[in-house]
């Protein structure tokens, strides 16, 4: 058996092992930065957490090289439905795995998914837990949560509604984000986002025509069991991925769902028939342009 390493062995400093190189990306208390290791030349992700009243905290992990997935949706404009199956049920295997372990993410959306690489098939991995929350210390007992955070768009009506939630809320987050992988826009929008929130408590959304005829009606009721507005009736993410959209094998389509649809030209902006204008149509912010503010109070 190998033996355990002594405090020596550790580098006094991040730099006295590796090459620090440009920044990959920020987060809620932290920046990221690339590293190289300087005997292996291994490329690494270098987390520098700033915390109060200690020192920086370093984190070496896997570098990520295929972007945000929130990125890859608007080059390919919409997943297929089996591309959107498949990382679905990536997706809720990770959920499930959090949850078991009594965390919440509390700010599931595609920035926060990033990709491998940048294969068409490349894996998934949830990133920044800035807005994470242990809920459960001993997975018996529940801890409150109920701090108003997340991003517009995304969050569950239930922390709109400043009522206490549970971790619920990331499976209300992983809908909205099936419901855009299938068809290119969000389901919820508006002129503000007090209109947008409005819609978000009362579950208002449509499977709006001609972009969701091509969708399966298994696709359509597992997006709609997870935006449910009451969390106690909404899925669970083992309930998720036994859902038959994700279980019962059936090919699902891999064609491209806009193929030959002229409506695609206005890519990411479907008509909000909500809103009439210029001739009864009104388009939503293409999603290129829907990046949300986090919330970050003091959480509770």
């Amino acid at each position: 058996m190998a033996g355990r390493a002594s405090v020596a062995d550790v580098p006094n400093d991040i730099h006295d092992e590796y090459e620090v190189g440009e920044t990959l990306g920020t987060g809620h208390f932290s920046k990221v930065k690339l590293g190289i290791h300087k005997i292996t030349r291994e490329r690494v992700a270098i987390k520098a957490a700033a915390l109060v009243n200690t020192p920086v905290l370093y984190l070496v992990m896997e570098e990520l090289k295929g972007g945000e997935l929130f990125d890859r949706i608007i080059a390919k404009n919409h997943y297929t439905e089996a591309e959107a199956r498949k990382l679905t049920i990536t997706m809720l295997k990770a959920i499930k795995y959090l949850h078991e372990q009594g965390v919440a993410h509390r700010d599931l959306k595609p920035e926060n998914i990033l990709l491998k690489d940048t294969s068409e098939d490349a894996e998934i991995k949830i990133t920044d837990f800035g807005l994470s929350k242990i809920f459960s210390s001993d997975l018996e007992g529940e801890v409150t949560m109920k701090t108003a955070c997340g991003t517009p768009g995304y969050v569950a009506p239930e922390v709109l509604m400043h009522d206490v939630y549970s971790s619920q809320v990331d499976l209300w987050s992983v809908g909205v984000i099936v419901y855009i992988l299938l068809c290119g826009f969000p389901p919820f929008y508006g002129d503000n986002d007090n209109q947008m929130f409005r819609k978000i408590k009362a579950g208002q959304y449509k499977f709006l025509s001609p972009y969701w005829d091509p969708i399966s009606a298994d696709a359509k009721e597992f997006v709609s069991k997870l935006l449910t507005v009451d969390w106690q009736k909404r899925m669970d993410a083992q309930q998720a991925l036994d859902h038959r959209w994700l279980k019962d094998g059936k090919q699902a389509s891999t064609h491209n769902l806009f193929e030959g649809n002229a409506m695609a030209m206005s890519r990411n902006t479907p008509p909000n028939p909500d809103s009439p204008k210029e001739g009864g149509l009104w388009t939503a912010p293409p999603l290129s342009r829907w990046r949300g503010t986090e919330g970050s109070q003091p959480d509770r």
